[in-house]
């Protein structure tokens, strides 16, 4: 088998995409579809044959790199791993990727045994209701502190509209389930998460772009989309933005709310960050809580292992969101919210936290440091969005990186209409702050020569 013809067969299969792809990577590599030696498919390649996202297949390859069934060679592709001392590992040697937006890892062994202990917690108090099935959104417990979670952003929420959902793409698979039907228009900034815009097609709807700034997305352009497309809904990040990492001002905020009122049209918040943010502005379900479903995913500033995320749901709206979350995923994982609230009750939760923005903090200054271009950051972030210096182009860029062994994201994985020239660069993904470095370094050269100059081979 060749790289061009290798397809990943998905049949019915539930859960995330990427997962799925990597399980029916493993399984033809098991029964001999594939062999030792094979080369797969590009990312790009495989992501329009799928008709997928690019960043979908990247966390596929990741996933199955970490299991061992891959390998990258430098300048050459991806290619099945010999089975001779095949062993799950962190990354080849010589890649550094920097495509996944994860949290920067610690070294705190006092800490993570800590973390440790809230399982051994859980086995302690009995495992038996957390062998069963529960009810969909989660258990009157674990809302409870789901909404003491959230009563950080927003002071008073009742448990009663709080859910617990598998993470941000679980939630906004079920708010997206119970606001619109196939066909209709959904808005959000211009640039976003590419989860989301799995999830759009999936339920095949179709996306409306609403014009950014340098402050975030623009309310007046907001106001023109719902005159001209009449959207069921604006999805938006507004407190560090994925990728731009611009957060939305407070009046700009208002104002947003104020369009959103006016047209009657939901907002979908996801606040994925504002948890690393020092002083984040109010959340938009602060102001319009009657018409914002907002979600809280633990993913990026505690684990992205913790498939968790609380939604604080409008009055009235808890029980449509809860059957659309048993409709799509039954319920969410008992053990896993288990172990969010343990974290969060023993205060495991902030001292994770706070491990997370200390790491973030260094390898900030790092890009300061190294970085002499259009570096657009936010503290706490730990992504920065990099504009191409001309006459770079994105695609030379993302190209010429990988080819040395540096995996990012251009910005074709989250434009809705035109993608400008910039990539984004997630901070987290080297597995300590040297990797980064000295991928930065890489970058910042390759970036002082020209285009055709840094391609040269003598």
């Amino acid at each position: 088998m060749t790289a061009a013809s290798w397809t990943p067969r998905l049949g019915t299969r539930e859960g995330p995409i990427y997962l799925s792809i990597a399980d029916a990577l493993a399984e033809d590599i098991a029964s001999g579809r594939l062999a030792e030696g094979v080369q797969l498919p590009t990312q790009r390649k495989l992501a329009d044959n799928l008709g997928i996202d690019f960043t979908t297949v990247s966390r596929a390859y990741s996933e199955a790199r970490s299991r061992g069934l891959i390998e990258g060679k430098v300048g050459q592709g991806t290619y099945v791993r010999s089975k001779r001392g095949a062993r799950p590992s962190q990354q080849p040697s010589g890649v550094v990727d920097m495509s996944m937006n994860l949290p920067p890892r610690f070294l705190d062994p006092v800490l993570e045994q800590r973390m440790w202990d809230g399982a051994k917690e859980l086995q302690q108090q009995g495992l038996d209701l957390l062998l069963r099935y529960q009810e969909p959104g989660g258990i009157m417990e674990d809302r409870i502190v789901g909404a003491s979670w959230l009563s950080r952003r927003l002071p008073g929420i009742s448990p009663d509209r709080v859910l617990v959902a598998s993470g941000a793409q679980g939630a906004l698979h079920a708010i997206l389930s119970v606001l619109t039907e196939p066909g209709d228009i959904v808005c959000a900034e211009e640039l976003t998460y590419p989860g989301f815009r799995s999830i759009a097609s999936h339920l095949r709807l179709k996306l409306a772009p609403v014009a950014m700034d340098d402050h975030g997305l623009v309310p007046d352009a907001f106001a023109q989309v719902c005159r001209e497309a009449k959207p069921k809904a604006l999805y938006c990040m507004p407190t560090l933005h994925n990728p731009t990492t611009r957060t939305l001002p407070v009046h700009r905020r208002h104002d947003l709310v104020n369009v959103a009122r006016t047209y009657g049209v939901p907002i979908i918040e996801d606040d994925a960050y504002s948890a690393l943010v020092p002083a984040p502005p109010p959340p938009v379900a602060a102001l319009l809580p009657e018409a914002v479903y907002h979600v809280a995913s633990l993913s990026k500033c505690l684990s992205p292992a913790l498939r968790v995320a609380y939604v604080a749901v409008p009055e009235g709206r808890t029980h449509r969101v809860a059957n659309a979350i048993r409709a799509s995923a039954s319920i969410v994982s008992p053990l896993t919210s288990a172990l969010a609230s343990q974290w969060i009750e023993s205060g495991v939760a902030d001292v994770v936290r706070g491990e997370i923005v200390k790491e973030t903090v260094k390898r900030l200054d790092a890009v300061k440091a190294l970085l002499p271009f259009d570096v657009e950051s936010s503290p706490g972030g730990f992504h920065v969005w990099l504009k191409a210096p001309e006459p770079w182009t994105r695609g030379e860029l993302v190209s010429r990186l990988r080819s040395i062994g540096i995996g990012i994201v251009t910005s074709d994985a989250f434009a809705i209409a035109s993608a400008p020239e910039a990539i984004r660069l997630a901070l987290g993904a080297p597995v300590n702050l040297e990797e980064l470095t000295r991928a930065l370094r890489i970058l910042a050269d390759l970036l002082a020569q020209q285009p055709a100059f840094s391609t040269m081979v003598v």
